[in-house]
């Protein structure tokens, strides 16, 4: 009887503390034009985690650390908190729709040489070939890794690589495309940007803001976004949900269709491009 007292105790006294255990907030990624091109993190404060050059050709890594650039030069670097690594030379530089793409797992980077599609993991080790496609500019890898997706160079095609294969197939239904921003983690879905006709196509650079659409790149369809108000942009999350960013500075995750919860953003931020949303932990 004394040994249940004191248990019963015990879980009194823990309880409190596990209780007001402290939840770490919601992290985001940011491409900014503000004072120089640079990738930027907001952690409960601002951080810089590279400066890109004047055209950047960069991506940032979901994990929330690494950033990757092409300098004007066609130097592939990686930055991973003060380290800076050169993990390929000779490529395009100078063309801001030539960007890379981080791996889900945030071990790998995508890049382009011609129309072939590399790999390389952030030390530069592990150079391997994905893939050969039209489809060059503003890639996009889906988490579940098998599926790449860029537009042209014209602006007027969509092409999905499939790695396992390494070839890539032109998507049905597209006429102007502008930006890739994501793939589902099946590959079956692309958050893009749509012109509204061949005078809008501008030069390729990255937009600080896009009214996104979800399209089905197998049927050339669009499909619905549950998510009310003027949208600025989207992008897919680890998990395969959907995080789409609205004019409010609020951003609405959707799972499975619905809405499942609604994360603020920082003050300052309608300027800044959203790379990531890092969830807390």
């Amino acid at each position: 009887m004394k040994t249940l007292t004191g248990l019963a105790l015990a879980v009194t006294l823990i309880t409190p503390t596990a209780a007001h255990a402290e939840t770490r907030q919601d992290a985001f990624v940011y491409f900014s034009y503000d004072h120089g091109a640079k990738v930027v993190k907001w952690d409960q404060g601002w951080i810089t985690l590279a400066g890109t050059g004047d055209m950047p050709q960069m991506s940032a890594a979901p994990d929330g650390r690494k950033v990757a650039w092409i300098t004007n030069r066609g130097a592939l670097k990686v930055k991973n908190g003060a380290k800076v690594t050169t993990v390929a030379t000779k490529l395009q530089g100078g063309t801001p729709c030539l960007t890379p793409v981080w791996s889900a797992d945030s071990k790998q980077v995508a890049y382009v040489k011609g129309e072939t599609i590399l790999a390389v993991k952030a030390d530069g080790s592990g150079r391997r070939t994905l893939g050969v496609s039209k489809g060059v500019c503003h890639l996009a890898w889906a988490a579940g890794g098998r599926y790449l997706a860029g537009y042209t160079g014209e602006a007027d095609a969509l092409y999905k690589l499939d790695t396992t294969t390494g070839k890539a197939a032109k998507v049905p239904g597209i006429k102007w495309i502008t930006h890739v921003q994501g793939l589902s983690p099946d590959g079956r879905v692309a958050i893009v940007q749509f012109p509204a006709n061949a005078g809008q196509l501008g030069d390729g650079s990255w937009p600080t803001a896009f009214t996104p659409v979800l399209f089905d790149t197998t049927t050339g369809k669009k499909l619905a976004i549950p998510v009310r108000g003027r949208l600025t942009g989207a992008l897919y999350l680890g998990d395969g949900s959907l995080a789409v960013r609205t004019k409010a500075a609020k951003i609405v995750v959707v799972k499975d269709g619905k809405q499942v919860r609604t994360i603020a953003e920082p003050a300052g931020i309608r300027s800044k491009a959203l790379l990531q949303v890092v969830s807390g932990r």
